[in-house]
């Protein structure tokens, strides 16, 4: 019989769904970034749960006060790809009984830290005793139901775009597991990115309340897989011909002969959005996160034909349906 290993988180994700009872009218199916309970006509409660391990989701050189804020912002980060704001936050933890209390302190901190970052407060809780850290956060929120951005959605002629330039985690993950020493420059902002990363809340917020969004997922389990995610749930196809390799990223991958491609898609926990945008809202939706001076960068277009595919130096290439998963990757 197979384990969970041999099945792969997705799958075993999957294997659980089959055997749920659906809610009748869900506002947002299985599957997507945030789960719903419609209140009204107008209005809808978001949540959504994400559990932090210490074993597979903190690497070496990240502190615990940095490990209880990412908690707090792998959750938020879904909530940007929705365009729902979170308002509270649950956390469940699991704690080895041979933490100092110092460390108990520090988890508290960034907790806080996370939260109070992003306009949220932790209202409660539960504490158990692990064989591992575990620091499991529950977010709810509210969404104006005309305004949530869904997974589903994209059309034929719609623009792919990004919030930002990708392949910093992957290379910063590498400098931490692998001892690597590349000039300073290229370290701080490559180490920096797994150690405090952001969630583009106001720009997922920003872009849902001018409906210029077809689609939309964030990226933590990387490019390639957000981009296949969204041509599932939309039933289309991608032509990618512009990778948003971070200029670190390039420099980096030359100096220890790694492709930077191949990081940027197939990296992961960048907490970019990747969106369908509407061509005719194109330019309001440029203007919009210009003012957090956030980039939107073009990196395709969707097409009817089911596939993603990538042109890169006059060559066209199929995008492998790969990125993080739990049982099958290794931090």
């Amino acid at each position: 019989m197979k384990t969970v290993k041999d099945l792969g988180e997705r799958k075993v994700i999957e294997m659980i769904l089959e055997l749920l009872d659906s809610m009748p009218n869900m506002p947002v199916p299985f599957g997507d970034d945030v789960s719903a309970i419609q209140i009204d006509e107008e209005k809808l409660i978001t949540a959504k749960v994400d559990m932090l391990v210490g074993k597979t989701d903190v690497p070496q050189g990240m502190s615990v006060r940095q490990a209880a804020r990412k908690a707090i912002v792998m959750n938020v980060s879904d909530f940007a790809a929705k365009g729902a704001k979170p308002i509270a936050a649950l956390v469940s933890l699991g704690l080895p009984s041979n933490l100092t209390e110092e460390e108990v302190r520090q988890i508290g901190l960034g907790l806080n830290d996370g939260a109070r970052e992003y306009e949220i407060y932790v209202i409660g809780g539960d504490t158990n005793e692990s064989s591992d850290l575990i620091i499991d956060c529950a977010l709810v929120g509210i969404c104006k139901k005309m305004n949530l951005m869904m997974r589903s959605g994209a059309r034929p002629g719609d623009i792919v775009a990004v919030t930002g330039y990708f392949g910093k985690t992957s290379s910063g993950l590498k400098i931490l597991l692998n001892g690597l020493f590349p000039p300073e420059e290229l370290r701080h902002p490559l180490v920096e990115s797994v150690l405090m990363p952001k969630a583009r809340l106001r720009e997922g917020l920003a872009l849902a309340e001018i409906g210029a969004v077809t689609s939309s997922i964030d990226s933590s389990d990387g490019l390639a897989w957000s981009l296949h995610e969204l041509s599932k749930a939309s039933g289309v196809g991608f032509i990618i011909e512009n990778i948003p390799v971070a200029p670190e990223v390039r420099a980096f991958a030359e100096k220890y002969a790694l492709d930077p491609v191949d990081l940027s898609l197939y990296g992961g926990e960048e907490y970019e959005l990747v969106v369908t945008v509407k061509p005719e809202l194109w330019d309001k939706a440029n203007e919009v996160l210009g003012r957090f001076k956030t980039p939107l960068i073009k990196i395709g277009k969707v097409v009817e034909e089911k596939k993603i595919k990538v042109k890169i130096n006059g060559e066209t290439k199929v995008v492998e349906s790969r990125g993080w998963e739990h049982f099958k990757s290794s931090c």
